[in-house]
């Protein structure tokens, strides 16, 4: 990037962009000052630095537009879509959009920013890359159950009912078709994600260690290398072993080890009580409830008395709606493009629909 000469007299179009780079500057600022209200402990002080570097960048602008910073234009659509999210939900959301603007900062190649301005864009992208990231662990479990949940709902009623419905069957069979699916595949993905999920759970306990195992260790024979063989199925070398076996029998303090097996059944007992209400339940509720608010959508032409083509399309184009709507969620989250991913989502399910209404045509009759 070359830097521009301070004494080139800007041009009009100089001018504007500069303007509309500092109300965005400004802008962003306040979305993450937004954030930070929401935030407590370290996410805050983060959001409040990031707001402190856009100020850097606001007043670089302000310096070089002189009395033409006193008309600021109108921050940018995309800008002002976070600025509104982060006022009202503050979430995982507004952080992923963060991310995606920070991606897109046009410094680099913008003679009359600073090459540190274009590096702290860049490393601003990795910061609230980070701060998502939390928020999409935190979200990770029924989230996915529920994004997946309603897709699944969505994509497969649809080419249950246009496979049916293309047999030329009556309108009624087509809708008790629609319900029986949207109940058998809402139960079957309720039932497997708690499967899943509890499964998951009971692997991770049957690897945790034995927080009693501590009392072996006052009448352990150190010499016969029993504490050592622990150590080094965890992974340690036969010599590592052998020394943190002796070093633990020398240093064991009972009431100290009886304070830490507590911490870990505490712990251990708290990531049960999580599981059982919040992940697997709450998995299996969300996907059972998810996939049955998108397996409802194809059935509804169907329960509005529509029949033929025209529930077909209605139900066609409800759906593509729809997926589109979860594909944007998708990528919104993801940090990816939102349109992409929405696109994807309408083909994939577009796809699977239009096969299973072929094979309906190929085995029924013509629409009536």
């Amino acid at each position: 990037m070359t830097e521009a000469s301070p004494s080139d007299a800007p041009s009009r179009a100089d001018i504007r962009r500069w303007r509309r780079y500092l109300a965005d500057e400004r802008a962003e600022a306040a979305v993450y000052r937004d954030l930070a209200r929401r935030r407590a402990g370290e996410e805050r002080a983060i959001l409040l630095a990031l707001a402190d570097a856009e100020g850097r960048h606001e007043a670089h602008w302000m310096s070089l537009l002189g009395d033409e910073a006193a008309r600021v234009p109108a921050v940018s659509l995309r800008t002002r879509i976070l600025g509104f999210f982060a006022r009202r939900f503050g979430s995982v959301f507004v952080l992923a959009l963060a991310q995606r603007a920070e991606s897109r900062s046009p410094y680099e190649d913008d003679a009359h920013a600073t090459a540190a301005m274009a590096a702290d864009e860049r490393i601003h992208q990795e910061v609230v890359r980070g701060l998502a990231a939390r928020g999409r662990q935190r979200l990770s479990g029924t989230f996915r159950a529920a994004v997946f949940g309603a897709n699944d709902g969505l994509v497969s009623n649809l080419a249950l009912v246009l496979g049916i419905g293309a047999t030329g069957v009556p309108a009624t069979t087509v809708l008790f078709t629609g319900i029986a699916g949207l109940l058998a595949g809402a139960l079957s993905m309720g039932a497997g994600e708690y499967v899943s999920v509890r499964s998951q759970r009971e692997l991770l306990d049957a690897s945790t260690p034995d927080p009693d195992a501590h009392t072996a260790v006052p009448h352990l024979d150190v010499d016969a290398n029993e504490l050592a063989l622990v150590y080094r199925a965890r992974g340690m070398s036969e010599g590592e072993a052998l020394a943190r076996a002796r070093e633990v029998v020398a240093e064991y303090d009972p009431t100290v080890a009886a304070a830490r097996a507590a911490e870990t059944r505490a712990r251990v007992a708290l990531t049960d009580e999580h599981e059982a209400i919040g992940s697997a339940w709450g998995a299996a509720a969300s996907s059972f409830c998810f996939f049955a608010s998108g397996a409802v959508i194809p059935v509804i032409p169907y329960l509005l008395g529509m029949s033929g083509v025209a529930a077909v399309i209605t139900a066609a184009v409800l759906v593509g709606l729809a997926l589109l709507v979860t594909g944007t969620i998708v990528g919104v989250l993801s940090g990816a493009s939102p349109w992409r991913r929405a696109l994807r989502q309408l083909a994939i399910g577009y796809g699977a629909a239009a096969a299973t209404y072929a094979l309906g045509l190929a085995f029924g009759t013509t629409l009536a």
